[in-house]
């Protein structure tokens, strides 16, 4: 029988979502907080204000110095970091149940008095930090960029989408201290906040709890609202291509711009995706990988939430075999499974995985806070933790047919091509 975890849900009186999981046979609390704030909320020129704060969070507030959130957290046995993306930025604790109060009143203090502590000095330095995080993470890794060459592929360069969260180092060096200033005071509010805390706590306690270390902050000046969002858009006919040479293998990403992670045919995504790239089974391992065509498969859907999302399949090539070569076999596949769709053993298969899977990572308190705030943010409903495999076990081998026919249809595909030092700058021909 499947696990169903007691969620309970309320609003603070400055408006914070707030999410009680009680789980009394862990030893701990998870501290997970999601801001509605990410890289699409920028706007031009101004982009990497969203990642940046992931680290200005992290360098004091009002009664806390730098870098002592973490030693705190660290000397009681716990953990915290926090992670930007496109709609979000999250900041998580993980704590022993005795040091609960101690992660809230820090979450809550940088909250209320972060920009007490954003001077210039403190902004340079983290402005040096995120510098250097791109560098390391993204300029100087094979393949590192390859979501900027996707996004900037595949949405137009109006969209909000068009940048990935690390942002443009020449908007960054360029932003101002009030620039950074006002983007916390748009975006860091009690009333622009989803809490989740699971773990060794009643719904009563976290409820009181969050009360009496947030409820003194007021709410922001601006109701919380989404940027508006086009309407999903494609690449034209005919496949659009990119080329990136210096990499140590050839590579091939194809990519579709798809509906938000809130439609119905994403969860036939993740089906179809699963019955083609996951498991000795799946189609594309067999047609690329087991023919020697190339030394691996995979494919994602990056689950964005306003307006668009973005689903990619990607090989890497085996060293005698061309880019151009493994991009007609797998979209030979992919076609075929347009045209037909899969069979009910394999969309069976695929249920099966992704229940395993999804049951695995909710065992865990961090990934189940984690995942209580994205269903509630995302889904306006933190029950959907609990009924999202309903969903999955709905779907049916033509719901995953049609998707695909409709979305993902490869004479629309986006194609990101790397290369090898040695290879061409410019990859010839279309498949």
């Amino acid at each position: 029988m499947r696990t169903i975890y007691p969620i309970a849900s309320a609003t603070s009186s400055n408006g914070i979502h707030v999410i009680v999981n009680p789980d009394p046979w862990v030893p701990g609390v998870a501290v997970n907080l999601w801001y509605g704030v990410g890289s699409a909320d920028e706007t031009p020129t101004h982009t990497g204000l969203a990642h940046l704060f992931e680290h200005l969070m992290f360098s004091g507030s009002a009664n806390v110095a730098t870098g002592e959130h973490l030693s705190l957290i660290q000397s009681v046995g716990g953990n915290t970091n926090a992670t930007t993306s496109f709609d979000r930025t999250n900041y998580y604790d993980t704590v022993p149940t005795g040091a609960l109060e101690l992660a809230l009143w820090l979450e809550a203090d940088r909250l209320g008095s972060l920009l007490d502590r954003v001077d210039q000095v403190n902004l340079d330095t983290q402005r040096a930090v995120v510098e250097e995080e791109k560098r390391q993470r993204y300029d100087n890794v094979p393949y590192g960029d390859a979501f900027q060459h996707l996004m900037s592929l595949c949405f137009p360069a109006d969209h909000p989408y068009s940048h990935t969260p690390i942002g443009s180092m020449e908007d960054l060096d360029a932003a101002t201290l009030e620039d950074v200033h006002e983007f916390f005071r748009t975006h860091y509010s009690p009333d622009k906040l989803t809490l989740a805390l699971s773990g060794a706590i009643t719904p009563e306690q976290g409820f009181e709890l969050v009360e009496t270390y947030f409820g003194h902050i007021p709410r922001g000046e601006n109701p919380p609202t989404l940027p508006s969002m086009k309407s999903p858009v494609s690449p034209p006919e005919g496949a659009q291509r990119e080329v990136v040479a210096n990499v140590p293998q050839d590579a091939v990403y194809c990519s579709w711009v798809t509906p938000p992670v809130t439609d119905p045919t994403t969860d036939a995504f993740t089906l179809g995706l699963s019955v083609l790239t996951e498991g000795l089974t799946a189609r594309l391992h067999k047609a690329l990988v087991v023919t020697g065509l190339a030394d691996s498969v995979d494919a994602f859907d990056l689950g964005l939430a306003r307006g668009a999302s973005l689903v990619s399949v990607v090989a890497t090539c085996d060293e005698d075999t061309t880019p151009a070569e493994v991009e007609s076999v797998m979209m030979a596949a992919w076609d075929d499974f347009c045209a037909h769709g899969p069979n009910p053993a394999e969309v069976e298969r695929a249920q099966i995985s992704e229940e395993r899977e999804c049951l695995a990572d909710l065992a865990s308190i961090e990934t189940r806070a984690d995942a209580m705030c994205e269903a509630a943010l995302v889904f306006s409903d933190p029950d959907d933790v609990n009924t999202y495999l309903d969903r999955i076990w709905a779907v049916t081998p033509d719901d995953v047919g049609h998707a695909f026919s409709q979305w993902l249809d490869p004479r629309k595909r986006a194609v990101l091509t790397y290369r090898r030092s040695e290879a061409e700058k410019q990859e010839g021909g279309q498949p």
